[in-house]
């Protein structure tokens, strides 16, 4: 059989390949611990396991519109109000079976082959993937230098006359850096002078901690709305991965052509799974914050831990539930090594730094137990002490 050159160009998913990893060593009676999914460990909120059980006694099972019951997205569209001051009509959010996916169709429908999407890195992994996969071309601007923010300089110097748009991912996996107003209104005044598009994802802007707040673009430049995309879900801040429920809010056209796109994929998102999301948004704000504050206690310990180790420095993440740990002057700078081994020798599991763009990295979630923290900080710590 022949494959295609789209195919055999397309890298598989770092994270999920290290995770699988994971697992399988797990299968195998070994004691691995692993900081290498992008998951919450906590459960999913009570309100959204009540309401997926109402919809399924009441015989919710059956296709719902493309965009979504109307339920959900208008639970969607009063969340969005309410919290951010932004107000969109329900036709113009749409609901996918996750934020890739969502992340995916949009990208499709306003990428054409050789345009130029500006990306930050580092960055997550599927974005160039679904990027290449539209016959678009990524152009990275590099924010390890600058504190991981991006520059106007560094941006202005990215831009070609097919530069068509930007994606921006606050609070950033895998950094966990929270760009603030400023950052935002800079990427604002780009978009306007060269006309570019702009796809914010905020899926983890739930997830942030003291001293830093979440901002969303349109919040500080409200006049990009008809050519900016918002791409959140409930798979982070509610702890509901496995339910794939992700959201979209944008100008009609672009929820349009996603919607359509959508339909010959997908038709729709469960229809159990989108009435569960709309129990979480609803009642799930306590769920919520309680597990924001045992991340932040998690994040403390585990910067506490790592403050104490060789041959490594971070930024103390501000979002989200990663530290991006700079590997680059230990006795073992490459990553993709330094990962390998790390598993096989201590059974600890992270992601290499070069997924994300980010060469001589690694990346740790402390979506874990208190517990495995402790445990997984000390052998990484015998680890680098034994290089």
């Amino acid at each position: 059989m022949k494959r295609s050159l789209r195919a055999q160009r397309m890298q598989p998913s770092a994270t999920l390949s290290l995770v699988n990893k994971a697992k399988a060593l797990k299968m195998e009676g070994k004691k691995v611990i692993s900081f290498a999914a992008g998951e919450p460990d906590f459960g999913s909120p009570q309100a959204a396991c009540d309401a997926a059980l109402e919809a399924i006694k009441s015989q919710q099972t059956h296709y719902t519109p493309v965009a979504g019951i109307p339920e959900l997205r208008e639970a969607i569209r009063d969340y969005y109000r309410n919290r951010m001051g932004l107000d969109y009509p329900v036709s113009q959010i749409t609901v996918g079976s996750g934020g890739k996916p969502l992340l995916y169709e949009a990208i499709q429908v306003v990428v054409d082959p050789g345009d130029e999407v500006l990306l930050f890195t580092p960055a997550w992994v599927s974005y160039v993937e679904q990027i290449r996969l539209a016959e678009g071309k990524e152009v990275l601007v590099d924010t390890m230098s600058t504190n991981l923010v991006p520059t106007r300089e560094s941006v202005m110097r990215a831009l070609t006359p097919n530069t068509k748009g930007m994606i921006i991912n606050t609070p950033c996996n895998p950094t966990g850096a929270v760009w603030d107003q400023d950052v935002l209104s800079m990427l604002a005044q780009v978009a306007r002078e060269r006309d570019l598009w702009i796809i914010f994802d905020e899926m983890y802007e739930r997830l942030v901690y003291r001293g830093a707040k979440h901002v969303n673009i349109l919040q500080v430049a409200p006049d990009l709305a008809d050519r900016t995309l918002i791409v959140n879900g409930a798979s982070k801040a509610y702890a509901m991965t496995g339910w794939r429920i992700g959201y979209a809010l944008g100008p009609s056209q672009w929820i349009g052509d996603v919607n359509a796109l959508q339909g010959h994929l997908l038709s729709n998102a469960s229809s159990i799974a989108q009435w569960a999301a709309l129990g979480a948004i609803r009642d799930g704000d306590e769920a919520v914050e309680s597990m924001r504050r045992a991340f932040e206690a998690r994040r403390d310990r585990m910067v506490e831990l790592l403050n104490g180790m060789p041959h490594v420095s971070f930024h103390v993440p501000q979002g989200a539930f990663y530290v991006f740990l700079d590997i680059s002057k230990s006795p073992l700078p490459d990553d993709q090594a330094f990962s390998a081994r790390l598993l096989d020798e201590k059974w600890v599991a992270a992601v290499p730094g070069s997924s994300f763009f980010a060469p001589g990295y690694i990346r740790l979630s402390y979506s874990n137990s208190m517990e495995e923290i402790e445990e997984g900080m000390s052998r990484l710590k015998d680890f680098l002490s034994s290089l």
